[in-house]
């Protein structure tokens, strides 16, 4: 049997699945020698140290979307193909984002807060809140789960706009300056890769064009976002109201962050269903088995596919 490197938490059935075709190694005890297989999770990645210090590694299954974890140039440089779990959690993320911005534009938080504590009764109906119907809503990375979250926005009926590195054969407006974007919407959602290349691309100048009424949303990567200028624009109200489900250091959450009523925090959950992390796992495990029969996989990631 084949060696295989696990890194990250599996399930009972995906570890099931692979113990009938490799022999399974925890990152406490493995022979580098007789690794051929990895699988890991977009939170955990693999070190490139630790890639460069398996010899006989061919094939890297990522079990998320993101790969940012992962250096592909060096894997390249190593003959590894990487693959990852695209298109099963598109629909997932897609209802995380319309939650968020629906608990952001319904002051979700702030209601339940004034039901539980009683204010209801004692200080009469809680303020008003805004409609979340017929919106501009932004998107940065109009990729796959892109389109999906534009679909599920459809019942409020919103005009969808984008900013991505190319302009796409799609019926929305483009925008190639995040900027002007920012300035023309209500809501700006980030679903964008993360990676030096979109390392902070909505900073203070973007969150100051959306402006005391926008809404942003993440449910890419904290990277994309910077932190510190976000908490600003929150506290001085610059921006009205973010919907976060990603950070910067995860799982690590400023205080400042917490403190905020103006700002929703989910722990990186966008495609945390059973469903969902059910399709996403077999997909990893169908991926490596894949490789170890044929030398391919399902669905390398694009600078192998």
């Amino acid at each position: 049997m084949s060696d295989l490197l696990q890194l990250g938490r599996i399930s009972d059935d995906m570890r099931e699945q692979l113990a009938r075709v490799f022999t399974i190694h925890s990152p406490d005890d493995f022979p580098a020698e007789k690794i051929t297989h990895v699988l890991t999770s977009s939170g955990v990645g693999i070190a490139r140290t630790l890639m460069e210090g398996l010899p006989n590694l061919k094939a890297i299954s990522n079990y998320g979307v993101g790969y940012d974890a992962i250096d592909i140039d060096a894997a390249t440089a190593q003959g590894i193909i990487v693959s990852h779990t695209p298109n099963v959690l598109n629909s997932e993320v897609a209802t995380t984002t319309v939650m968020l911005m629906l608990m952001c534009y319904r002051e979700a938080l702030r209601d339940d807060a004034w039901a539980r504590s009683g204010n209801w009764e004692t200080s009469g109906a809680a303020p008003l809140t805004r409609s979340a119907d017929n919106q501009t809503i932004g998107i940065l990375g109009l990729g796959r789960i892109g389109q999906a979250i534009a679909d599920k926005f459809a019942p409020w009926t919103p005009k969808i706009v984008y900013h991505s590195r190319t302009k796409k054969d799609v019926p929305y407006p483009y925008y190639d300056n995040l900027v002007d974007m920012a300035a023309a919407c209500d809501v700006l959602v980030c679903v964008t890769p993360g990676g030096s290349g979109t390392k902070n691309i909505v900073n203070a100048p973007v969150l100051e064009a959306l402006g005391p009424q926008g809404t942003l949303i993440n449910v890419s990567r904290g990277s994309v976002v910077d932190e510190p200028a976000l908490i600003t624009a929150l506290q001085t109200k610059t921006l009205g109201w973010a919907g976060l489900d990603v950070f910067e250091n995860e799982p690590a959450i400023p205080q400042a962050l917490r403190d905020l009523s103006n700002v929703v925090l989910l722990p990186h959950v966008g495609s945390a269903t059973v469903e969902t992390r059910r399709a996403m796992g077999q997909l990893a495990v169908d991926n490596v088995i894949q490789h170890l029969r044929d030398g391919t996989m399902i669905t390398a990631v694009p600078e192998h596919g």
